[in-house]
């Protein structure tokens, strides 16, 4: 844990300008200078990502980074802000299935693309606790972003910011206006009006999100997973909760997240699912070192279904509980079925888990109401 105050994201080591653009770079450098501006508490990036098709990116080095305009580099001569680190390694092109920059966003291929690659940007970045993350959405295509937008919804944190900057008339659509200089700077806008760089007003619109970061497993948060699959978890996290149990199949579907279970969790399981489909009372679990032949018997006739084996003495499960289910065997395949859930669901695993009723003597339930737990059979094929 860090000691950082995610209320003043100035605060942390490494400050992130995000931003997306298309033919419009100059985004950037009207965002830290609104930033570095801002009279509540300035925020001046350590480091700028850019993230733009092929043609943004030629724009944006030549616009920003060149000798001959380089704004990004004058605009932090003009202010004296400290060193920000960006130059081309910080402009992230786009690239589609095949791993060719994109020159535009134009097919729906084209956007499924694009909303990858932003989001594996910002979980990236969300992934490190030293870092506060701002985002601004002004440039590029609309569909850029809203994805930006939407992966920071889906991977923000509370130190981490989104905004809109906002450029007063008639600069806003100059593309020879990159920020409000500090001495007079003559420009002709595109109805032949010539205006005073010095006079132009930038400012910044924030816009609030709602985190659905701690809704998102462990798995998402760490892993390459796209955007889609993102979504769908999220929307998993916040679905009421739905039991679907396919024993000939070995698998659950929790929510709408499939879950493979091997057959000794998978029958624990379905013990409790079926109590709890057929209204029934919590159940204590067998005692430690005291096996229980009513327990091994419940258990098992829900094994048996998974796995259609009625060899007794050939099946390791059927043998070690011959003379009943203990404690001990009970907590080992609960402990392995909440993990399987847990690693699955993240914090939606709750509504899944075995509850113990928080209280001793411990008595066990699955605290799901009858209406929500189905038992699928998979269908049996007619062989003439």
């Amino acid at each position: 844990m860090n000691s950082y105050d995610p209320h003043h994201p100035a605060g942390y080591p490494r400050r992130v300008l995000i931003a997306v653009s298309g033919l419009s770079p100059q985004i950037v450098t009207e965002t830290i200078y609104a930033l570095a501006a801002d009279q509540d508490e300035a925020f001046v990036p350590t480091e700028v990502h850019l993230l733009t098709t092929a043609t943004g990116a030629q724009r944006a080095e030549l616009s920003l980074l060149s000798e001959d305009l380089g704004w990004f580099h004058k605009l932090q001569d003009d202010f004296h802000l400290p060193g920000i680190a960006f130059d081309r390694s910080h402009i992230h092109v786009m690239r589609d299935a095949q791993g060719k920059p994109l020159g535009d966003i134009r097919t729906p291929a084209d956007n499924q693309a694009a909303a990858d690659f932003i989001t594996a940007q910002v979980r990236a970045f969300t992934a490190d606790d030293a870092c506060a993350l701002h985002a601004s959405i002004a440039g590029g295509r609309k569909t850029m972003g809203f994805y930006l937008g939407y992966a920071l919804s889906l991977y923000g944190r509370a130190q981490d910011r989104l905004s809109h900057v906002l450029v007063s008339e008639p600069f806003e659509s100059s593309y020879e206006f990159f920020y409000p200089t500090p001495y007079s700077r003559v420009l002709q806008v595109r109805d032949g009006q010539l205006v005073d760089t010095a006079l132009a007003q930038v400012t910044l619109a924030n816009i609030p999100f709602v985190s659905l970061r701690h809704g998102l497993p462990a798995a998402l948060l760490a892993g390459t997973a796209s955007f889609n699959d993102t979504v769908e978890a999220a929307i998993a996290a916040l679905a009421p909760p739905r039991l679907r149990l396919n024993l000939r199949g070995q698998y659950i579907v929790a929510g709408q997240i499939r879950i493979a279970l091997p057959p000794a969790e998978l029958a624990l399981l379905a013990v409790f699912a079926r109590r709890a489909e057929m209204g029934k009372e919590p159940l204590p679990a067998p005692a430690k070192g005291v096996p229980d032949p009513d327990w091994a018997t419940i258990y098992l006739r829900e094994y048996r279904r998974i796995t259609g084996n009625d060899a007794e003495d050939q099946d390791p499960t059927h043998r070690a509980l011959r003379n009943g289910m203990d404690g001990e065997y009970f907590s080992a395949r609960k402990s392995k079925l909440e993990r399987r859930i847990k690693n699955a669901l993240g914090p939606a695993a709750k509504a899944y888990l075995i509850a113990d009723g928080g209280t001793r003597p411990h008595r066990y339930q699955l605290a799901l109401g009858a209406d929500a737990i189905a038992f699928e059979e998979i269908p049996t094929v007619f062989n003439p």
